[in-house]
């Protein structure tokens, strides 16, 4: 029955932020004025109109049935009342990651590896190896300014066709299906045209791009092949954020660490967690890519990241209609 329903989730300290399983216990009586009457363990709730403002797509209070097990965030819960404020959630379909890293020092200050840690162990952030798409251009693009390529140098955009061993020919497309002849090199990486990175590529050489990963901090063995310029290799999201720290430095790699100090009871420090900068591309290079990288904020595919209203660069990347949708970006810290 809902009276005696309880969950494992009830028997685990709760606080405001959490996101909770609660039950649905009454609808639609007259004594309940607004909305649905929910249970979180010894706690009571109401869920109002208001409360589900934040999901259009929900189902009204009304047409919730008692008994539901649904997804509630906790506001506040007041202990000697027994009374909660909370607001509707909803379980994802789609699973996301985040890390971010002070570009000076390394440190990791925010990282996370899923919606819900007792839904999946799983960390995504650092365990989930996926093709980059479109992120990894950077470093092709990268390999072009230090041969001298400049902002303005135009590449033209059109179809291509390439061996690809075996009497077969590769065929690389833009994302939009489309070509937009001679362009800059700014624009080609703003708008993200793939024909323009495979020529970079070529220009730069495969064997050259894939040695570049390395000193980036890839894990992960590239094959000198065309397609590794759209972002066929994989990686994770703290090897990818990790390479790019280099651009807002002047060229300066921090490998990335999770524990600043250990010390005993004592407080003498036993360990701490700091990393030696090593140059990884020239100054001037990292300079120019970081021009570049903010007019992809500015103009180009990650121009929604312009709402921030904070200085911001950074690429795009993805796959497989939407499999894998990427967001890598920095700013000064």
């Amino acid at each position: 029955t809902v009276q005696g329903f309880s969950h494992e989730r009830w028997t685990r300290a709760m606080a405001a932020g959490d996101v909770v399983p609660a039950v649905v216990t009454a609808v639609g009586k007259p004594a309940i004025t607004n909305g649905t009457r929910v249970r979180i363990g010894r706690y009571q709730a109401e869920l109002t109109r208001d409360s589900i403002a934040a999901w259009p797509r929900t189902p009204n209070p009304a047409s919730f049935a008692v008994g539901d097990l649904i997804d509630v965030g906790v506001t506040s819960l007041n202990e000697s009342t027994g009374q909660a404020v909370v607001t509707l959630e909803q379980t994802p379909l789609v699973e996301g990651a985040l890390v971010a890293i002070e570009n000076r020092t390394g440190q990791i200050r925010a990282m996370v590896g899923g919606w819900s840690f007792g839904r999946s162990k799983f960390n995504r952030a650092i365990q989930a190896y996926r093709q980059l798409g479109s992120t990894f251009k950077p470093i092709v693009y990268r390999g072009a300014i230090d041969r001298g390529l400049t902002p303005t140098t135009l590449i033209v955009d059109q179809p291509i066709t390439r061996p690809a061993g075996n009497n077969e020919v590769y065929e690389p497309q833009n994302y939009d299906h489309k070509f937009e002849g001679p362009v800059t090199l700014r624009r080609a990486l703003e708008n993200s045209r793939n024909i323009p990175a495979i020529k970079m590529m070529e220009e730069v050489g495969p064997n050259v791009v894939v040695s570049y990963a390395k000193r980036f901090g890839f894990s992960r063995e590239f094959p000198p092949y065309l397609p590794i310029a759209l972002g066929a290799g994989e990686g994770t999201v703290l090897e990818v954020k990790s390479g790019q720290t280099v651009f807002p430095i002047r060229g300066v790699g921090a490998r990335p660490y999770f524990i600043q100090t250990v010390t005993d009871r004592e407080g003498n420090l036993l360990e701490e967690g700091r990393t030696e900068p090593v140059n990884v591309i020239r100054a001037d290079t990292a300079f120019m890519m970081t021009s570049l990288l903010e007019g992809v904020v500015a103009r180009g595919t990650a121009e929604a990241a312009s709402n921030l209203e904070w200085p911001l660069a950074g690429k795009t990347g993805t796959v497989d209609d939407n499999t894998d949708a990427w967001f890598i970006g920095f700013d000064p810290d």
